[in-house]
């Protein structure tokens, strides 16, 4: 899919329709001694397994994708839940 960098969208923040950069959003780095990390890590620890089911194959032949709209009067980021395709492009 293609999409253009640019868009006209409504901004919460100014309570208008604003001109709105789009950029796709990608996960930070997760923290190792994060608490759910370290519970995590306690179970998988010594004998008995994993605490979930490892996936061994996939379903889903796409991942969602969730876009990232910053408003450029005010700088504000408004997120939109990720719809699901193969490959988008943004166009310059």
């Amino acid at each position: 899919m293609k999409m253009k960098k640019e868009l006209n969208k409504f901004c919460p923040k100014c309570k208008k329709f604003t001109v709105q950069a789009v950029a796709i959003y990608k996960k930070g780095k997760d923290r190792k001694m994060a608490e759910g990390a370290r519970r995590h890590a306690e179970d998988k620890k010594g004998y008995g397994g994993q605490k979930f089911p490892e996936l061994k194959r996939t379903a889903k032949t796409s991942k969602k994708i969730t876009l990232r709209y910053t408003c450029k009067s005010c700088q504000r980021k408004t997120m939109k839940n990720g719809m699901r395709i193969r490959k988008l492009e943004i166009l310059s």
